[in-house]
């Protein structure tokens, strides 16, 4: 059976997910018994489409210069087409807006509302639209997964399933790579938080404009998401109390250090209560990790701490847990028959 897919957004995480889909189709295909063709590949100016399933080697074969590629339509729009090309997964890679969502709120509802799948990395709208989200996909029985929201390549979304004989009661966590390698830098060589912003920019761990990281609100995004997804709370990032790192200076640093401990840049939920804050932990803690590593401890009813760490950021890794959210719905699609694809 063909199973017809759209990509919108072809940026750093969109190519990586390309690139990981032409290295493991014949393993899907052997596995779930599904021929994977990508039809449409939307981009903020236009298009690639081909009805008959692109040839993934030659269009990755023409690099940054993917737009003179014979199928490329200019000022072709997602939304436009979305319901036009007979999808049955949208995978929507565009830049996160944390100011409304958009366009990737547009995208995920317009295909939802088409009996389409949807697979997202892109954490604004589940953040500020969890519950609308949530519920048009389950008024119009369609599966929707974003593991690559949170942490990467970390399956922390994904672990609820595996503990429903138990219940998470509180999350913990290191959730933004950006403050967390400025701090780690700050805190082993004694630089300060500007010379440290300046190195995680130069690495491309921190954007131009790194405010969302720093300020803390890319950490308290991922936390909603979390804390919606695994404590059943109904939450958007209005409702986390956050307080960024851009005040840590060399003296707290140090005083830290005197003491035994290091600053880390944590994210909390628990009782209801959701807040983002830099707070001192002692150097053996399993949060002390370095460099961009997210680190998330889940505080569980019946079996303790549950401790999951891994790299939180990166094209390919967020293209390995958009892989695993493809195969975990064609397995569905395998088991529930009905769940049917079209086509």
């Amino acid at each position: 059976m063909n199973v017809n897919i759209g990509l919108v957004g072809k940026g750093n995480v969109g190519t990586s997910f390309l690139q990981l889909l032409n290295k493991k189709k014949s393993i899907i295909i052997d596995s779930c018994e599904f021929e994977i063709k990508v039809v449409g590949i939307f981009e903020h100016d236009g298009a690639i489409l081909d009805e008959n399933g692109l040839i993934l080697e030659n269009l990755l074969g023409l690099g940054k210069d993917f737009r003179t590629h014979d199928n490329w339509k200019f000022g072709y729009r997602a939304l436009d087409y979305i319901d036009k090309i007979n999808l049955n997964i949208m995978i929507e890679t565009t830049p996160t807006n944390p100011e409304n969502g958009e366009p990737g709120i547009s995208h995920i509802l317009k295909a939802l509302n088409n009996k389409i799948d949807v697979i997202s990395s892109n954490k604004a709208p589940f953040y500020l639209e969890y519950e609308k989200i949530k519920k048009k996909a389950e008024d119009k029985m369609r599966l929707i997964r974003y593991e690559a929201t949170v942490a990467s390549c970390v399956p922390i979304l994904s672990i609820k399933r595996n503990l429903q004989g138990n219940e998470i009661i509180g999350i913990s966590a290191i959730l933004n790579g950006t403050s967390n390698y400025i701090l780690s830098k700050m805190s082993d060589e004694g630089i300060s938080f500007s010379q440290a912003l300046k190195e995680a920019q130069d690495r491309g761990y921190a954007e131009s404009d790194p405010n969302l990281d720093i300020r803390g609100y890319d950490a308290a995004g991922k936390l909603v998401i979390l804390a919606n997804e695994l404590l059943g709370y109904n939450m958007t990032i209005k409702d986390v109390n956050i307080k960024g790192i851009e005040n840590i200076n060399e003296f707290d640093i140090e005083l830290a250090k005197s003491n035994n401990q290091v600053i880390k840049h944590l994210s909390f939920a628990k009782n209801g209560q959701l807040y983002v804050k830099p707070q001192r932990v002692e150097k053996y803690s399993h949060f002390n990790v370095n460099g961009s590593l997210n680190v998330i401890e889940l505080e569980t009813k019946n079996a303790g701490k549950i401790v999951l760490s891994g790299r939180g950021a990166g094209g390919i890794e967020a293209a390995s847990a958009i892989m695993n959210d493809l195969i975990s719905i064609l397995q569905e699609n395998t088991k529930y028959s009905s769940i049917t694809f079209r086509g």
